[in-house]
């Protein structure tokens, strides 16, 4: 589980505990630090697992009112059970050092994922969303404010799983006034706290409602709404400056969820969407309109966790249709057959569903011609792109397009992820002909990445002027490529074109990527 960045060398206590015995848990090595612990991995040797051991920083463990509040809050933190929550497994103390124990969850943070994948899609975006959206759901209801939502602090892993973190800092609204103006009232991220949070007010959980909004217009848009040298000019834009509307970043994405991430970042916590509960319904609403035959990957990503949540009837005809797709599935033969068609007929009967719902079952066997044996074949397309973005091979992104061609969606990402690892190899060949796949592609965002490809390739192979003539063909579509690295390219290569053919690239492009780099800064 990633927690934070580089230790400085002299840092108090830290690996110090690296083999060490601390409880039940053995200590084998330090994963990070935070603002308050430092992170371990450990081995919990009765029950053969691995957790994350954070133990308490020296200085704030010698404060006593502090010491109180943090285990009493870890401990009220303990009883969220949510699949989309890190679970705390136990709080205590040995030979002066304070800790907590939690899940451990192998994966990375999202900042981490965006930074490596990039953009995700609208399928992939709304999985992440409504699994957080379903966490925060949970602690509400739990009466506990999260006060540190962002992307460090929220894991994806290989499987497409997400999971919030560091919810044994939390706030418990049930303890008195006069305790919570104590230590750590402030503790967030200046890029993703609510302006309430800023000022000192009293929090609520529509204060993580903001964070996350923060959190969704970052994963959307790839960079925060506000940004700035200090601390302190990017918290008065959070009280004080609007931000730009997400539809003028991304007019592709639906104009739902641009207003619904909108209405997250409302100053007024009197406006925000006033639960969880109520965003969940408003991403289910947006996720069936826009992705109307759902595969069994998107259905997957919307999972368990939040449907108790979405007051739907289509939705609950749904799950009983998917349990009843389950238990058939461990039947065989022409047994499975006939029960498989059973029960379709008797649920769709009952709730009118469409039969475009039922979910085909896996094929045992992959495709001839499948990714090589050591990156195994993953149940879903979605599965098997998180199982590459976490490993980041050429023959990890190789499994999507080889174990599932008729996805194109998924081949086309994980295409975009070879053609990034072919151009950081020199291997300039291999690479154009990813781009030029992606050009030919009738999706603009992947069309705008690969004409983007191109033109950096044949810049640096020195073809100037058939790199102009793509810059063209760019042009209309420019506002299609969303991805930052393909954007700098792009800047490198109308600065070179420009100095090796004169002034016949237009200076629009200049206009054009220099707003661009404003907005990723």
């Amino acid at each position: 589980m990633s927690d934070a960045g580089p230790k400085p060398a002299d840092s108090p206590g830290a690996a110090d505990l690296c083999g060490r015995q601390i409880g039940d848990f053995h200590v084998l090595r330090r994963l990070g630090r935070g603002a308050m612990a430092e992170v371990y991995l450990a081995e919990q040797r009765p029950l053969k697992r691995w957790v994350a051991l954070k133990v308490l920083r020296p200085e704030l463990a010698n404060d006593q009112t502090y010491l109180k509040r943090f285990e009493r809050e870890a401990q009220a933190a303990a009883s969220l059970v949510h699949a989309n929550i890190v679970q705390i497994h136990e709080v205590g103390q040995q030979d002066g050092l304070h800790y907590i124990v939690q899940e451990y969850v192998q994966g990375q943070n999202l900042r981490e994922w965006l930074s490596r994948n990039g953009l995700p899609g609208l399928t992939q975006a709304l999985g992440i969303m409504r699994q957080v959206a379903s966490a925060l759901a949970k602690a509400a209801e739990q009466g506990v404010v999260h006060r540190d939502i962002k992307p460090e602090n929220i894991l994806v892993t290989a499987a497409g799983e997400v999971k919030v973190a560091d919810f044994g800092l939390a706030r418990v609204l049930r303890f008195s006034e006069t305790e919570l103006t104590q230590v750590g009232m402030t503790l967030g991220t200046p890029l993703y706290m609510s302006p309430e949070q800023i000022e000192g007010q009293p929090l609520d959980p529509r204060s993580d409602l903001y964070s996350f909004g923060v959190t969704c217009y970052h994963l959307l848009s790839g960079s925060p709404p506000f940004v700035g040298d200090t601390a302190l000019a990017v918290a008065v834009q959070h009280v004080r400056k609007p931000p730009r509307p997400l539809e003028a970043l991304r007019p592709d994405l639906p104009a739902a969820l641009s207003t619904a991430v909108d209405r997250l970042l409302l100053k007024n916590p009197d406006q925000r969407w006033q639960s969880a509960r109520e965003l969940l319904r408003e991403l289910y609403r947006i996720h069936r309109q826009h992705c109307p035959q759902p595969s069994p990957e998107e259905a997957d990503l919307w999972g368990s966790a939040g449907l108790d949540l979405l007051d739907d009837s289509r939705m609950r005809a749904a799950q009983r249709l998917d349990t009843a797709m389950r238990e058939a599935e461990a039947l065989s033969g022409r047994r499975y057959r006939w029960a498989l068609a059973a029960a379709a007929l008797v649920v769709c009967l009952l709730s009118g569903l469409s039969a475009r719902l039922l979910l085909r079952p896996t094929p045992l066997l992959p495709p001839l011609g499948a990714a090589p044996a050591h990156i195994p074949r993953q149940p879903t397309a979605v599965r098997q792109w998180y199982y590459a973005s976490q490993i980041g091979t050429e023959e990890a992104w190789q499994s999507v397009v080889d174990y599932f061609p008729d996805k194109a969606h998924y081949v086309a990402r994980a295409r975009q992820q070879l053609a990034r690892i072919y151009l950081r190899q020199r291997d300039y060949d291999r690479a154009m002909t990813v781009f030029d796949d992606l050009a030919a592609d009738s999706n603009g965002e992947f069309r705008a990445f690969g004409l983007a490809g191109k033109c950096g390739i044949l810049t640096l192979q020195g073809k100037y002027r058939d790199s102009a003539t793509v810059l063209d063909d760019l042009w209309p579509i420019r506002q299609e490529l969303r991805d930052a690295q393909m954007r700098k390219l792009l800047d490198y290569v109308v600065k070179e074109n420009r100095s090796r053919l004169g002034p016949q690239t237009s200076q629009q492009w200049d206009d054009w990527l220099n707003e661009q780099f404003r907005s990723d800064v």
